[in-house]
């Protein structure tokens, strides 16, 4: 659904054992249905049918590995601002087409404020990563202009999302 703003219908309530189960994938993915089930205190088959009603209410969007930025030889990562020539629905399009494109670029948000867009880019080396912004994305036609911060040291990282507030939800 990349591009799209993603819809879904959360109808279904989410009970302790709901919250316990996301929380316990989202530490790790790859739990056997029977590991989970020990998690949250359920028989696999009660599990089973709890993570299946997640997936289809869209609570659970996908599973995937997380790879190790540094061991795959992506040593630098940078968020970059883009800011569009023109505004409108089609230089928008064309952008988002554009960013489709480059595997470097891994996230891509239309923000409010001084940008129009904001990117997480990676890249093997400066170099690359220089020649990445002038010559790709610079060169894409709808873009007036991008600033780049690179990112030094990682402080914190994760994927797991606070589930907290979900718990009074019924």
């Amino acid at each position: 659904m990349t591009g799209q703003i993603e819809k879904f219908m959360f109808t279904t309530t989410l009970e302790p054992q709901d919250l316990r189960l996301l929380n316990a994938l989202q530490e790790n993915a790859r739990a056997t249905n029977v590991e989970l089930s020990e998690a949250v205190n359920l028989s696999p088959s009660q599990c089973y049918r709890r993570l299946k009603r997640l997936e289809e209410k869209g609570y659970i969007k996908r599973y995937a590995a997380q790879l190790s930025r540094r061991a795959v030889g992506l040593d630098v990562m940078a968020f970059v601002s883009v800011t569009l020539e023109k505004h409108g629905e089609d230089p928008a399009r064309a952008f988002n087409s554009a960013v489709q494109r480059f595997p470097e670029i891994l996230e891509c948000w239309a923000v409010s404020g001084e940008s129009d867009y904001l990117l997480r880019v990676v890249s093997t080396d400066l170099r690359t990563f220089s020649n990445f912004l002038m010559r790709d994305l610079l060169g894409l036609p709808m873009v007036s202009g991008v600033k780049s911060t690179i990112l030094l040291e990682e402080e914190k990282s994760t994927t797991a999302y606070p589930l907290g507030h979900l718990a009074g939800k019924r």
